[in-house]
Parts: structure tokens; C-alpha cells; sequence
């Protein structure tokens, strides 16, 4: 397995309430139904708002997600590179209560 979609799977899996889907064919977690976080090119893309999106969006090298890569970015998904590994389960927490969850 990739190193990167292990550290993805150990971030989002401590969600208790996380349930493992797809999002554009890419392995997502949701909670009730709706993704928070989701792995595209090897990085981990979260679903945020508010400073933890301002937060995420400042590191270098992070991006909005845009995952047909036809210049039409999701506004609140914010695309975080293996640099920030460290930050991944901050982003994930927030991504979760953003859509519902409680925290951990």
C-alpha cells in the first residue's frame, strides 16, 4: 500500500463516526452522507471553512481541489501536501465537525 494512503487512512480513521466511500472515484471518508476528507494525488484533500480553510490554504504548495483538472477548483476543499502530514489529523477534525461530526 502507499505510505501516503496509510497516513491517509490513520488520519481520517480516527473519526469514530467515518465511514470509507468514493468521491470521484478517489477514496473518501463522510459522516451522514456528506465526504470531509478525500486522497487525490497523493495528498490528503479536506473540506473546510472559516481560519482552519485560510489555515490549510496558506501552507505552500496546497491548492484548491480540482479533481476533473479543468480550472474549476472546489471552493471549500482545500488540497494539502505530504509536507503537512503532521497537520493532517488538525485538518481532519476540522473537516469533520465542518459537516457534522463530533470531535474525537
Amino acid at each position: 500500500m502507499n505510505t501516503n494512503l496509510e497516513e491517509y487512512h490513520a488520519a481520517a480513521g480516527e473519526i469514530t463516526e467515518a465511514v470509507e466511500s468514493q468521491l470521484f472515484g478517489k477514496p473518501c471518508y463522510k459522516i451522514n452522507g456528506k465526504a470531509f476528507c478525500c486522497f487525490f494525488q497523493d495528498e490528503m484533500v479536506f473540506k473546510l471553512t472559516s481560519d482552519a480553510h485560510a489555515a490549510a490554504y496558506s501552507l505552500d504548495g496546497s491548492k484548491l481541489f480540482d479533481p476533473s483538472g479543468k480550472n474549476r477548483p472546489m471552493k471549500e476543499w482545500v488540497q494539502v501536501p505530504i509536507d503537512y502530514l503532521d497537520q493532517w489529523n488538525e485538518f481532519t477534525t476540522a473537516a469533520a465537525k465542518y459537516v457534522g461530526g463530533k470531535s474525537k
